[in-house]
């Protein structure tokens, strides 16, 4: 996408005690309990969860023999009722994977830009950042919303429970003052009013609902799979992640200001349909790199347990292994 001028640019955050980030943390732990016990389990875990239950589904196939679903559960969503139903992987998905191939068909999208240090559009980085800072006062369900306009900050949405208007208009205004901001900000905080009610007791949750958060933003387009709970034979996780490496490599090495990187993948294919580069608009194919989910989770380090964190703040941005 061209770096137009004089548009404005959106993005959002969600604190890591929201309902659907409480789900993509759970996916995400049981993942690394398998992983500490069995490097090379299959995963594909989803939970929803709300007002009190969390129900857990999905497909596991793995060595592992001390995963203890409820500790993990209740360490990060509290006392709930718990409904768990996982059975093996399906043994036709199996037969394509055990043999190196992709665990599923899709697409993949990898992005950086010079935008920012965190090589990621200025909109995401800002209101992560806020929404980080306002977590640290109110660890709690909570949101921030950040639009720019020619890379001023013009307004400000920010939702966190527990916090009083006046408390939270007074710390958005603090950092406002670190930031490049319009003299008249527009400024929307707990705009519905104060809440006392968030998490898990005011909503309900679903691993895989913040698709945008978790990538790139609004601003640029996703293969839509979803990351947590997942193992990296699924190249919806673990060729994304690689098309991150890639567009930061190709941003580095080129001195460009913004690249994009499209994979696509058949299952139980190992070698990539797609792979393309775009840098400053100009299209090329992929080279010097092993695409196939193998040589990705070899190139990555990918059967180590790493995964919880990836779904508090998002994917990208962070220092991971892909970046």
């Amino acid at each position: 996408m061209p770096q137009t001028e004089n548009y404005y640019k959106t993005a959002e955050s969600v604190s890591p005690k929201h309902p659907d980030k409480l789900c993509d943390q759970i996916s995400d732990a049981l993942l690394d309990a398998h992983l500490r016990e069995d490097p090379n389990a299959r995963v594909a875990i989803d939970v929803a969860g709300g007002h009190g239950y969390i129900f857990i589904t999905g497909e596991v196939t793995s060595h592992a023999k001390n995963v203890d679903i409820a500790a993990i559960v209740q360490r990060i969503a509290g006392d709930v009722e718990i409904y768990e139903h996982v059975v093996a992987q399906s043994p036709e998905i199996a037969q394509g994977v055990d043999t190196g191939g992709a665990g599923d068909q899709g697409i993949m999208i990898g992005y950086a830009t010079n935008e920012t240090p965190e090589l990621l559009p200025l909109e995401v980085v800002l209101s992560r950042k806020l929404n980080e800072r306002l977590f640290e006062t109110w660890p709690y369900d909570g949101k921030t919303q950040v639009t720019l306009k020619d890379g001023v900050i013009v307004s400000v949405v920010a939702s966190f429970q527990h916090a009083s208007q006046d408390e939270l208009r007074e710390a958005v205004q603090q950092w406002l003052e670190e930031q490049v901001a319009s003299e008249e900000v527009i400024l929307h905080i707990n705009p519905s009013g104060d809440w006392d009610l968030g998490g898990f007791d005011a909503d309900a949750g679903l691993t895989g609902r913040k698709l945008i958060v978790d990538n790139y933003g609004p601003r640029i387009s996703i293969g839509g799979g979803a990351f947590s709970g997942k193992d990296a034979s699924k190249v919806d996780r673990s060729a994304a992640y690689m098309a991150r490496k890639i567009a930061v490599d190709y941003l580095k090495e080129r001195g460009a200001k913004e690249v994009f990187v499209r994979l696509a993948y058949a299952i139980g294919v190992a070698e990539p349909l797609e792979a393309t580069v775009i840098v400053d608009g100009a299209h090329e194919l992929v080279v010097g790199y092993d695409l196939t989910p193998r040589g990705i989770i070899k190139t990555l380090d990918l059967l180590k347990p790493q995964f919880e964190e990836t779904a508090r703040y998002g994917h990208f941005g962070h220092g991971f292994t892909w970046e």
